[in-house]
């Protein structure tokens, strides 16, 4: 598991489209810092959010294009080890469950660094540091993971899951955000199902975790019925 964690891990950062996106993160993170004064003198912030103010430009950078981001740098996780055969050759050294913890943690652990290099560029630029705001973004970004290597599993060919990223990942906070204000009671309870609807409130990102968990217990139970 470990190896595999690894393996991803470094594969992430590598190629430019990786580059683009860590270039997007820190310019997002420089400017959000260095215009954050400008906006606190516009004087129409509580205190509250005059403290999170300077972290504003990366979280809605990740809020609108994190899915995006994610399933365009991972979208073949796993399909594409099945595509390349390469599959047959890990199941016979680990379990199937170790090849997903080690895909979904090398994943985490690139985001985490990403996110936390974002974080301490602001900080080093302002000095203050909003430590509630990161765990929600590494959240949001767990549940966004996850639901790429579901989607990952479930669909064997690579090429379609390519044209599904940009799909999904232009599509999903829109739509997401459209049901947790949306008064239609046919459709609203799916905002139960997205993370945007947790950020709402302080601690309520912790339930995004168990969403988290339940898609990526469907990619193993999917994965351990598949035949390599």
């Amino acid at each position: 598991m470990f190896a595999i964690g690894k393996r991803e891990f470094l594969k992430l950062f590598k190629g430019i489209k990786s580059m683009i996106i860590i270039m997007i993160l820190v310019a997002t993170s420089y400017y959000s810092a260095k215009f954050s004064n400008l906006l606190l003198s516009l004087e129409e912030f509580s205190t509250e959010d005059s403290d999170k103010i300077e972290y504003a430009g990366l979280l809605i950078l990740l809020l609108f294009l994190g899915q995006l981001f994610v399933m365009g740098l991972s979208h073949d996780a796993m399909n594409r080890e099945t595509h390349d055969r390469t599959i047959r050759f890990l199941v016979t050294r680990t379990s199937r469950l170790s090849i997903l913890l080690g895909k979904f943690s090398g994943i985490v652990l690139f985001w985490l660094v990403c996110v936390a290099v974002s974080y301490l560029i602001i900080f080093f630029m302002t000095g203050t540091m909003d430590p509630l705001s990161f765990f929600q973004t590494m959240s949001l970004l767990i549940y966004q993971i996850a639901l790429t290597i579901l989607l990952s599993t479930l669909i064997p060919k690579p090429a379609f899951t390519m044209f599904l990223s940009i799909v999904i990942g232009l599509a999903f906070p829109i739509v997401s955000l459209w049901l947790s204000f949306t008064s239609n009671s046919y459709v609203s309870w799916l905002k139960f199902l997205t993370p945007f609807y947790y950020l709402e409130e302080d601690y309520m990102f912790l339930l995004i975790l168990p969403l988290a968990a339940v898609m990526f217990i469907l990619s193993h139970l999917v994965f351990k019925r598949r035949e390599c």
